[in-house]
């Protein structure tokens, strides 16, 4: 298994991408796995990389429900908590999508990824060329924009405030772009932004 390209102009370029980044939308998509997987409903994930102790738990719980449920979850799984979802995520039988902040052509596949690559339940897309070959700050703002340009849904576990993170959601509600996340207290930041809250 190769890796492919999609040009704007092929059949399966996801749509999302030119309806929500317009003049930003790559003018190509490196793909590695099935590409049957972009077809199903995809809810993107995101996590700050700090996030309290209660949120924690209740994200694992949200994660294991939509491994029990079969949803097929798109993100960049760069986070410490992407990171542990994307593992119980992969322990399923579900599709995973999985967006780097760099290119793919020369990444390393990790072994967990060998298994459910094989079995095709695993697709990877970048929007970036051969030369990125390492995730930078912009080049991590504009894989989450694109994520969330694919992703019929759109789930924030935890935005801590003044970080990264939370700065993108301030770019989702401008965009007009819904998305869930938990109901906390320390999410107050977010339900301020028009965030849904999520079902457990």
């Amino acid at each position: 298994m190769g890796i492919v390209y999609l040009n704007q102009s092929d059949p399966g370029f996801p749509v999302g991408l030119r309806k929500y980044l317009a003049d930003q939308t790559p003018e190509r998509v490196a793909v590695l796995g099935n590409l049957d997987i972009l077809k199903e409903k995809k809810a993107a994930f995101f996590c700050s990389s700090k996030c309290p102790g209660d949120l924690i738990i209740k994200t694992y719980d949200l994660a294991k429900k939509w491994r029990n449920e079969g949803i097929t979850v798109i993100g960049g799984f760069h986070s410490p908590m992407e990171q542990e979802c994307l593992s119980i995520l992969l322990r399923g039988r579900q599709p995973v999508i999985v967006c780097p902040a760099r290119s793919i052509e020369t990444m390393r596949l990790k072994a967990e990824y060998r298994t459910p690559l094989a079995e095709s339940r695993l697709l990877f897309l970048s929007a970036f060329p051969e030369k990125d070959k390492r995730m930078t700050a912009e080049t991590a703002l504009i894989r989450n924009r694109f994520v969330a340009a694919i992703a019929d849904d759109v789930f924030v576990a935890h935005a801590a405030e003044g970080e990264k993170i939370e700065a993108f959601c301030h770019e989702l509600a401008a965009r007009g772009k819904p998305f869930t996340t938990l109901d906390n207290d320390a999410n107050i930041n977010l339900v301020a932004l028009g965030a849904r809250a999520a079902t457990l």
